[in-house]
């Protein structure tokens, strides 16, 4: 777990306060404008997730084959509004409905936080809802790539809100049917993000199929960029732009 969170140096922003909520699987790492952070809003930021959190799994139990799906899957009648962003999602993307949940609640509480403050970091096991007004980096952690920690996804004000979600065969717990590094997705939505990054990951088994997988990336409804990395081989897709990690600004 050490490693898997070691990423969250890369996108740490010294002008934001920063808090974390808790809540079983669900990390969040926050920032917020210094002016915005107060106790009320820690507290308040922890009783929302908890409540998405509460609402999501009664819905689940009684459809276990929400969970269970890793293609498409509608969400039935009645379904939270939680539960049906992902459902669509994912279907746009061509995978389950839980290859969203953790860009889900990235999104719901990015959205949340940014009626009390202007400036917004949401990240959830690399997934990531960004609200800014000014320009800001995020560094990109690619495992064992000779790209990790050595790039930064430059972000303008003009493209947030903005969902950066990430997904990996190599890295982390989160299913991949792929061998990619690092597949990394911009959208207006990190739920639309983080499903592309999962359907995109999956199409690539070694470095020769970087290129392509970015390829396909774009083709995916709501994706505006994406970095593919796998091993020593590196491809991007639309509006990305990358810069060395040590010409980052804020963190």
């Amino acid at each position: 777990m050490g490693e898997v969170r070691s990423y969250r140096s890369l996108f740490r922003q010294e002008d934001l306060v920063r808090f974390e909520v808790v809540v079983r699987e669900t990390d969040l790492s926050i920032g917020v404008r210094r002016e915005a952070f107060s106790g009320e809003l820690v507290r308040r930021t922890s009783a929302f997730v908890r409540r998405l959190r509460s609402v999501l799994e009664a819905y689940v139990e009684g459809d276990p084959g929400f969970v269970a799906a890793l293609d498409p899957y509608s969400a039935g009648q009645g379904a939270p509004a939680i539960a049906v962003d992902m459902a669509a999602a994912a279907a746009a993307a061509g995978v389950g409905p839980m290859a969203a949940v953790a860009g889900a609640f990235a999104h719901y509480t990015g959205r949340m936080l940014a009626r009390h403050s202007r400036d917004v970091i949401v990240e959830n096991g690399g997934d990531i809802y960004l609200k800014t007004s000014v320009r800001r980096t995020v560094g990109i952690y690619a495992g064992a790539s000779r790209f990790s920690h050595r790039l930064a996804l430059e972000v303008q004000p003009f493209q947030s809100p903005l969902g950066i979600c990430t997904s990996s065969g190599t890295v982390g717990p989160s299913l991949s049917l792929g061998r990619a590094d690092a597949v990394v997705i911009l959208a207006p939505s990190p739920l639309t993000a983080d499903a592309a990054a999962t359907a995109v990951g999956n199409r690539v088994r070694g470095p020769g199929d970087v290129e392509e997988a970015a390829i396909f990336a774009g083709s995916l409804a709501g994706v505006t960029g994406a970095v593919v990395i796998a091993g020593d081989r590196m491809a991007a897709w639309g509006e990305v732009k990358l810069v060395p990690l040590d010409e980052r600004a804020g963190g």
